[in-house]
């Protein structure tokens, strides 16, 4: 079986996976919240068994940056916990970055182009990139008449915004795997590597909605 058919098999289950914790929040168990708080873990989980395993040279050398990037991780369990408690807004940020993170990869890898940022990732360009703002915007503006019951004009620029700052939690778990000398954080899920590497997406985009939540 190819890397691109495992992926693709993995992204559908992971997507059957929400849709069914959607469906459990309508009867009344928090499902979604939970679901991600686990997923959360699981990231915290796959930063410190890297730490353990790789070389103590690598971690010594970058230890600051390794240990913020691991608080980071434990600030955005508690960012999931809270954000959570909208169900609407958790299902949104799961759907937008869904969406832009397979946009950015389909269109990235169909039309190739120019280069990111490759000494951190080789693979993301700016095709692929400018291909996930866009997923991710239409599947925001599709939120609101098929969720919310009505069209709201300000998912657009939510769905931007959500997109393409996922994007660049993407990019800073590339290149905090570069700095490990690692191409996966974990092999939990075939063709994607680990919980870390499906959902750093969320990296910056949970803890920030968690602040405006609260301010």
């Amino acid at each position: 079986m190819s890397e691109t058919t495992k992926r693709v098999l993995v992204a559908s289950g992971l997507f059957l996976i929400i849709c069914i914790a959607g469906v459990l929040e309508h009867f009344g168990f928090h499902a979604v919240r939970w679901l991600g708080v686990f997923i959360g873990i699981g990231m915290v989980y796959e930063m410190i068994n890297r730490l353990f395993n790789a070389k103590r040279e690598d971690v010594a050398k970058h230890s600051l940056l390794f240990f913020f990037f691991l608080a980071w991780l434990i600030m955005l369990v508690v960012a999931v916990y809270f954000v959570g408690i909208n169900v609407n807004n958790m299902l949104l940020l799961l759907s937008i970055i869904c969406a832009a993170d397979t946009g950015a990869w389909f269109f990235g890898r169909m039309f190739g182009g120019d280069k990111m940022w490759e000494k951190v990732s080789e693979h993301k360009t700016w095709i692929g990139q400018i291909a996930g703002v866009i997923c991710g915007a239409v599947v925001s503006l599709a939120f609101g008449p098929l969720v919310v019951g009505h069209y709201m004009p300000a998912l657009l620029w939510i769905g931007i915004a959500i997109a393409l700052l996922s994007q660049y939690g993407d990019l800073t778990a590339s290149w905090v795997k570069r700095k490990l000398n690692i191409k996966d954080f974990g092999t939990i899920l075939p063709g994607h590597g680990g919980l870390l590497d499906r959902f750093d997406g969320w990296i910056y985009v949970l803890p920030l909605v968690w602040l405006m939540m609260h301010s």
